[in-house]
């Protein structure tokens, strides 16, 4: 997920690629995470998002297309619901960071990724080795 983020996930894909099913994923996320795999996938998103904002001068609308939203106003609205801020009013308010990551005030990207590491470490435990996340070839 922390590589693919940008890529239009889908549970169900993911769930093929480690050679699980659909609701075994979901009950992994469910036992050893802090929300839904949507959840944890938004976060992601919404953490990349930031550190791009605070990083320099690319438009909202580059950002959101770089963190995988086709649509810059959806991009707009979830990142309010994330930080309570637009995007612009963010960049302009983080202007002196540089893009240095770390993780906003407020943010559990970081606490979901922990969440997917362990949902993952359990189904690898189960499939005997497969890997978590290899592109289907």
């Amino acid at each position: 997920m922390e590589r693919d983020y940008a890529q239009p996930l889908q549970l169900e894909d993911v769930a093929r690629r480690i050679a699980t099913s659909r609701r075994q994923l979901q009950r992994c996320f469910a036992e050893h995470g802090d929300g839904s795999f949507r959840e944890c996938l938004t976060g992601l998103r919404m953490a990349h998002a930031a550190e791009l904002l605070r990083g320099g001068s690319t438009s909202v609308k580059a950002v959101a297309a770089m963190v995988g939203y086709r649509q810059p106003a959806q991009f707009a609205k979830a990142f309010r619901r994330r930080y309570g801020v637009s995007p612009t009013t963010y960049r302009a308010q983080h202007a002196g960071d540089g893009g240095r990551r770390r993780v906003p005030p407020g943010d559990d990207a970081g606490a979901g990724w922990s969440a997917a590491a362990s949902a993952g470490a359990t189904l690898r435990a189960r499939t005997a080795g497969v890997p978590l996340w290899s592109p289907a070839r």
